[in-house]
């Protein structure tokens, strides 16, 4: 791989917390070039299954993480977003059961690593360690809060909710926000446990209160802080 390459590569990782202050030197000794990959838009990052035992944080794009149900549909179980992490995240062997992962509307950027290499990295790294740690509970809390959503919230409140947790953490200006389109309305709903014409329903619903505003590329929210109290007045 060429200077130039390498260059980028390590930027591309750097973008990472976990990686945020590793030196140059380390990252010559970590061998991490080797980890960095990328996938077109549509390309299966690992099948139902498969046996593959591998932790992946995503640099650039959009990641579908779901399974086929005994009725052949496909679910949606989390879009994965730049800066998050998917795969072995409790770096168990074999945990994924039947879900599969998929670049979703566009080309993706990833950083893999085998979970056995992995785990070697975080025991010579200890502030990796932490970092990562740091990351997962913050992975899991995001988990626990979609469940809370969907056992005791209306659909009203939860596509809110998805709204907020769609939001780029470098994205917000002065309590204001914009969310790529990336999701359909159908992909919305069965990420929220509702129908399609419900969620566009209540998006429309939304934009009549102004808490949103949808234009044909992105969805913006003018005041986060606002659009975060409907959806607590909400039952």
């Amino acid at each position: 791989m060429s200077n130039s390459s390498c260059d980028t590569t390590l930027l591309l990782i750097r973008g990472f917390d976990i990686f945020a202050h590793i030196t140059d030197e380390e990252y010559e000794e970590l061998n991490l070039v080797h980890n960095y990959l990328e996938a077109g838009k549509g390309d299966y990052i690992y099948f139902p299954s498969q046996n593959h035992r591998k932790l992946y944080f995503t640099k650039k794009g959009f990641i579908k993480i779901g399974y086929i149900d005994e009725d052949g549909k496909e679910c949606i179980k989390e879009i994965i977003q730049k800066g998050e992490v998917f795969g072995q995240i409790t770096l168990e062997k074999n945990n994924l059961q039947d879900e599969f992962a998929q670049a979703y509307k566009a080309d993706v950027s990833l950083c893999a690593f085998n979970i056995d290499d992995f785990m070697m990295l975080l025991q010579k790294k200890p502030n990796m360690a932490l970092a990562f740690s740091i990351h997962l509970g913050k992975k899991v809390r995001k988990v626990e809060t979609r469940l809370l959503n969907l056992l005791n919230k209306s659909v009203h409140s939860r596509l809110i909710n998805l709204l907020i947790q769609l939001i780029p953490e470098d994205s917000t200006n002065n309590n204001s926000a914009s969310i790529e389109r990336f999701l359909t309305h159908d992909d919305m709903a069965k990420l929220i446990g509702s129908s399609r014409q419900t969620v566009t329903t209540t998006l429309s619903l939304l934009e009549n209160e102004q808490l949103i505003s949808v234009a044909k590329d992105q969805i913006n929210i003018p005041d986060i802080n606002l659009l975060k109290k409907a959806a607590l007045s909400d039952s």
